[in-house]
């Protein structure tokens, strides 16, 4: 190993991710030397602390990611974006790799929508290359797939659909809703990924992480509406008039990524078992119990469901 890694220190890409906020204390309690890398200002998401050093890189540019040598990565970006970062890692000596994935490599493999097929397609190389790259390096690795991730602050799904129940008082559902979904905290797949880093049974695997509950698309609404104090409003809307919604709200900025695909979704099932995790690591989440720090959510623009 190079003499410049100490047997604790740790890289984590995509730091400022809405798993990295809760990653990196984690890892700093735990005893471990971050080093933490993205693009974004790292003055807000994470207050900097003993143990936490961060590092200013885009990653699409593995060559002037400024890396220090260390034993583990935890990939919080994109997985397409790992791949080319492995023989950077490689000469680090860096022999254990966790990345992140999605379970839309499943759900969105046979879209009607073609961009979100392209981002299953994505995810499915990234794996493959992962795999492959790894295996050459002798890199240990291992990918967690995520169903509905949130944290009810900056994710893009719950918090969404919060926000615009806190402004209109309802919301629009397609058909009964009744696809079942086990949104994951993000905080869990934080605490997984400290679980996993040392745990050889978790080396050259992957794994579908899923929220401790199961429940249908209209049980999870009506747990936000409760959770934000509000009468549980739902309005049926026919398909068509759904679909012209969408189409209208896509010519507004930030809206652009909305299709009707992700209507239907609210009556098709997405659920994965997270079984293996659990035998293998103890993978405990929690229920859905959504909780909101501040009186006042931000919002987000962009898609409302995964």
């Amino acid at each position: 190993m190079s003499e410049s890694s100490p047997p604790h220190r740790i890289i984590v890409t995509g730091a400022t991710s809405i798993v990295g906020q809760f990653l990196l204390p984690k890892l700093a309690y735990a005893g471990y030397e971050v080093h933490a890398i993205s693009r974004k200002d790292s003055s807000n998401p994470v207050k900097v602390q003993k143990n936490i050093f961060w590092h200013s890189g885009d990653i699409s540019y593995p060559e002037q990611v400024p890396c220090p040598s260390a034993i583990a990565l935890v990939h919080l970006a994109p997985l397409w974006l790992l791949p080319p970062l492995l023989p950077v890692l490689d000469s680090l000596q860096v022999r254990r790799v966790i990345g992140f994935g999605s379970t839309s490599i499943f759900s969105k493999a046979r879209s009607s929508n073609l961009d979100e097929r392209r981002v299953a397609a994505s995810l499915a190389e990234a794996e493959e290359a992962t795999r492959k790259l790894c295996s050459e390096f002798g890199i240990n690795w291992t990918v967690f797939r995520p169903t509905l991730v949130y944290d009810c602050n900056q994710d893009k799904n719950i918090t969404r659909i919060a926000n615009f129940i806190r402004r209109f008082g309802f919301f629009p559902l397609l058909g009964e809703a009744g696809g079942l979904r086990q949104p994951v905290h993000a905080d869990d797949l934080a605490h997984a990924c400290v679980l996993a880093l040392s745990r050889a049974e978790t080396f050259n695997s992957e794994y579908n992480l899923s929220g401790g509950e199961t429940l249908s698309y209209r049980q999870m609404l009506a747990k936000i509406f409760h959770s934000l104090g509000k009468p549980t409003r739902f309005l049926p809307v026919p398909e068509w008039v759904f679909n012209g919604a969408i189409r209208v709200a896509r010519l507004l900025p930030g809206r652009q990524g909305l299709n009707p695909e992700m209507a239907a979704r609210m009556n098709t099932d997405l659920c994965f078992t997270h079984a293996e995790a659990t035998e293998d690591f103890g993978f405990s989440p929690r229920l859905f119990l959504p909780q909101w720090n501040r009186a006042d959510l931000t919002h987000y623009g962009g898609q409302m469901q995964k």
